[in-house]
């Protein structure tokens, strides 16, 4: 099965003022043809590219023809080093060292129903860790996570540094947007990529994740790096070169850094959707919430706290009901009401079993591209997001159904959306006489 196109206009990222940097200068032909070549940049090649660009001096052709070269020729360690540094020096760094706290962060490549930052921020923050989650919005079936935040009446996503650092020293957790000043060579080349299909490089996708995520001053780092069909990289060898990449990066860069691989064949808990996977995340918080979830949420947890060097047990503080009052004043902090009720959807439609039998495989890919079309992502940066649209699960693989049993809940406000919807919630469910063993979670930790 093929998901549908996403036609991603041209992004028109904003002048930024950088200073320039002072290097040698550099004949961009010979840089081109140098790398198409097989010749690995010089420091001061990269250091002069990444500068130019990000001010506007070097033209997208040019600059397209240095992605396309470095996607077919790699980066080795030393250029992948240089060309991660030029990103984070292309604007400002977060220091974090004026913080009581140590500090640590998570960043996941995303998946179908991975709402884990919520409930993990305040969690680590209640072990007694920082936590600064600088993050972003959704595009296609993958949830972005201001996207579910921003669906709390009242939240912000956009602060400036001084209230950032008033945050992690008051509450010790924020989920927030990275401001413009965050790596913007990251902005410019990242849209240059999505133009000319050079998305997909592992050194430059790595190099995009570890220059905001360094940028941010975290003193330390959790990657979730997602597996399977309703993640960004379905193959697992693909996905374990990019986490060790990454891991690379973080190590050359002094940020201790951990990856895991993890499962997404399958969604993560019962809810896709923002304000959908808002309300799983508070049950979590709360003591409930769905088994996946809460393992995961854990799991990354104790990675956080260990590379932080906190002596603490997430478990027994999600437990204890310790990290909901983190959440309150998280979200209080920036202008969300917790207690308000969230967006509901108008219409709710069941999908029911169309036979009895076992359920061997819940496909995220297809659940995903429904909740997607049901207006809960976007197919354009500039699209709207309908907060209450999604999905909730009823019936996951392990579970026995009877005919007509309800499988799932189709959150909608718009019912002209539902018969699209459908055509893929309906491929997401395969039956069978015998029970199939559910994988673990985790597949693979890389340090």
């Amino acid at each position: 099965m093929t998901a549908p196109e996403v036609t991603v206009p041209e992004v028109n990222v904003p002048e930024v003022n950088v200073p320039e940097v002072n290097v040698p200068e550099v004949n961009m032909i010979d840089v081109i043809v140098g790398k198409r070549d097989g010749r690995a940049l010089r420091t001061h090649e990269i250091e002069w590219f990444i500068d130019g660009y990000t001010r506007g001096a070097i033209p997208d052709e040019q600059a397209a023809s240095l992605l396309m070269a470095v996607f077919l020729n790699g980066l080795d360690d030393a250029e992948l080093t240089a060309w991660t540094d030029a990103m984070i020096t292309s604007g400002d760094r977060l220091d974090l060292s004026v913080l009581d706290r140590p500090t640590t962060d998570k960043h996941s490549t995303g998946g179908v129903g991975d709402k884990i930052s919520l409930p993990l921020c305040p969690l680590v923050a209640a072990c007694g860790a920082a936590v600064p989650q600088l993050s972003g919005r959704g595009l296609g079936y993958f949830g972005g996570t201001l996207d579910k935040m921003e669906s709390i009446p009242g939240w912000r996503a956009n602060l400036g540094t001084t209230e950032i650092l008033d945050q992690l020293r008051e509450v010790g957790a924020i989920i927030a947007a990275a401001g413009d000043r965050l790596a913007p060579a990251d902005r410019r080349l990242y849209a240059l990529r999505d133009a000319i299909g050079t998305v997909e490089s592992i050194p430059l996708i790595a190099s995009s994740i570890m220059s905001k995520k360094i940028a941010e001053g975290t003193a330390t780092l959790v990657l979730d790096v997602k597996v399977g069909s309703g993640a960004f990289m379905p193959d697992r060898d693909r996905a374990r070169r990019l986490a060790e990449t990454m891991v690379g990066i973080g190590a050359r860069a002094g940020v201790r850094t951990v990856a895991l691989l993890t499962r997404m064949d399958t969604p993560l808990g019962a809810a896709v959707g923002n304000a959908l996977e808002v309300a799983e995340a508070v049950s979590v918080l709360g003591g409930g919430g769905p088994t996946d979830v809460v393992d995961l949420t854990v799991t990354l947890a104790r990675e956080m706290c260990a590379a932080a060097g906190l002596d603490a047990d997430p478990g027994a503080v999600l437990a204890s009901g310790a990290a909901l009052p983190v959440w309150e004043r998280m979200v209080r902090a920036q202008g969300g009401d917790p207690t308000a009720p969230l967006p509901r959807a108008a219409l709710i439609e069941t999908m029911y079993a169309p036979q009895r039998g076992w359920v061997t495989r819940l496909d995220a890919r297809p659940i995903g591209i429904g909740a997607w079309r049901l207006g809960a992502g976007r197919a354009h940066r500039q699209d709207p997001i309908v907060p209450a649209a999604g999905v909730v699960l009823h019936a996951k693989e392990g579970d026995w159904v009877e005919q007509g049993q309800p499988l799932l809940d189709i959150h909608l406000d718009d019912p002209a959306r539902l018969p699209a919807a459908r055509e893929f919630l309906e491929r997401a469910y395969t039956f069978g006489p015998e029970p199939l063993p559910v994988p673990p979670l985790v597949i693979e930790r890389i340090a």
